[in-house]
Order: structure tokens, then sequence, then C-alpha cells
């Protein structure tokens, strides 16, 4: 029951509390650049929680039977950074053949994932928390449906402040940022929940 209780929280924790675009401010690129519409801002998030939970199946166990067994752990960013590009290009060849409109509204920020710190982040991460494969696995899906939720909702408040009348100074990239931080604050009033839910 204790390793439930663990899996929940680290779920809701990454989801929530440590959203990686509103907390830890990785992933902002695809973040204010494919959240015009709500289905390229899907499309993106479920692309991203698919990219991290690969990346973190190959990369945990390549830490930890490779590049620790071997002494060559400050290897790390170079190999997670080849592995997660691999990743990427066959995800990019994947969605070309099988969901051709997925990928031409998701355009050049589908291979920009490569280079999502978000993706990155949350595997070097995983490592630095100290968590077993399994917790590992949860984290990264949290992390991912965090970047979707955050994807989704952004979406829609970009939407509905298209359709409004904004005075000139603030239409475009100002008000962009300003609705980001509001979404941001309001995932702040979660901390502190996530780790009461079991008290």
């Amino acid at each position: 029951m204790d390793m439930f209780k663990t899996l929940i929280i680290i779920l809701l924790s990454s989801v929530f509390v440590d959203n990686y675009v509103l907390n830890r401010f990785l992933g902002i690129c695809p973040f204010l650049g494919v959240s015009k519409k709500i289905n390229q801002a899907t499309g993106m998030g479920v692309a991203v929680t698919v990219v991290m939970l690969i990346a973190t199946a190959v990369t945990w166990p390549i830490q930890y039977l490779v590049l620790n067994k071997l002494g060559l752990g400050y290897l790390q960013n170079i190999v997670f950074i080849l592995i997660i590009a691999t990743l990427v290009q066959m995800l990019e060849l994947f969605l070309k053949k099988f969901s051709p409109a997925l990928y031409n509204g998701l355009g050049v920020y589908l291979p920009l994932i490569t280079t999502n710190c978000a993706v990155l982040g949350v595997t070097i991460n995983n490592i630095n928390d100290g968590y077993n494969f399994i917790q590992s696995m949860v984290s990264s899906l949290g992390c991912g449906l965090g970047f979707l939720l955050a994807m989704v909702l952004f979406s829609g408040l970009r939407s509905r402040i298209d359709e409004s009348n904004i005075p000139a100074p603030f239409k475009g990239l100002a008000t962009t940022l300003i609705a980001a931080c509001f979404i941001s604050l309001a995932f702040m009033g979660f901390v502190g929940v996530v780790e009461n839910i079991f008290a």
C-alpha cells in the first residue's frame, strides 16, 4: 500500500505541483508555439508524453546498467540527447505515415521535441531523484500528462483571448505571456494539497 501511495503522490505531483512547463519552465517553446489551436496542442502534448515515456524506459536502464557500471556517468547528457533524438525521428516517421494531418499541423515543432528540454529534464531528474524504474515511468507519465494539461488549458485560454476585444498595446505576445502567468498561478494552488491526500 505504501508503494501505491508513493506512486500516486509522484503522479499527482508531476501533473499539478511540479508541472514541467508551469513550475520548472521547461518546454516553453512548444507551449507558446503550438498552443494556438486545441487539436495541435493536444497532438503535441500526446506526442511529448509518448516520447517522455519511451525515453525514460530506454534511458533509465542505460544509466544504471551501462553508464554507471562502466563509470561513464559523465556522458549522461550526450547519451540521453542521442536517444531522445532517435525516438523523435521514429515518432515523426510514424505520424507522417499514420496521421498526416497531425504531422502537418505540428509542422516544425515536431522535430523540436528533440530539443525540448522538458523531455531531457524528465529523464535526468528521474535519475537524480533516485527513482526506481516504476517510479521513473510514473513520474514521466505524470510529467507528460501535466504538459498535455497545460497545453490544452492554455490553448483554450488563447482561443478565448483571440475572440476578445483587447487593447492594442496588449495584443499578441504580451497577452499570451500574461495568460501563461495566470495559468501558472492557478497551478500554484495545488502546492501542499497532493502531500496531504493520504495524511
